[in-house]
């Protein structure tokens, strides 16, 4: 019985941590239309990254657009990264995004770059260039 009962809330608490949204760490910003429309508007670099917790791909994604959001080159053009979740519909409908695991660069208000499901540093280097 108390093997089932540890069971039971080892299992909640898995289920909790899995479906709340934490605030992405630094130096990623959470999406918000104001701050995503001010960075458009100041015509900065943007990467949106499109993330859900529970996504094998987007977790692979997540060291990398972390790394590349620190490092030094793109911190100096002013470039910012919003991570947007995967169950903000209304958000995904206004950037014409499909499905999870989504980075799309811009220029201000010029869409550069998009892609899908990418996890090759490489590339992902490319999209974040693109948007400078």
């Amino acid at each position: 019985m108390r093997t089932k009962s540890l069971l039971i809330a080892l299992l909640l608490i898995v289920l909790s941590t899995s479906l709340t949204t934490a605030a992405p760490p630094p130096p990623l910003v959470e999406y918000s239309k104001g701050a995503f429309t001010a960075a458009q508007t100041d015509n900065r670099p943007i990467v949106v990254f499109v993330h859900a917790s529970w996504c094998i791909t987007c977790r692979r994604q997540q060291p990398i657009v972390q790394e590349l959001a620190s490092d030094a080159g793109f911190k100096s053009k002013n470039l910012v990264v919003f991570v947007v979740d995967f169950a903000d519909k209304a958000t995904l409908k206004e950037l014409n995004v499909t499905d999870r695991s989504t980075l799309v660069a811009f220029h201000g208000k010029t869409e550069r770059s998009r892609s899908s499901f990418v996890t090759d540093p490489a590339e992902l280097r490319g999209l974040f260039s693109s948007a400078l």
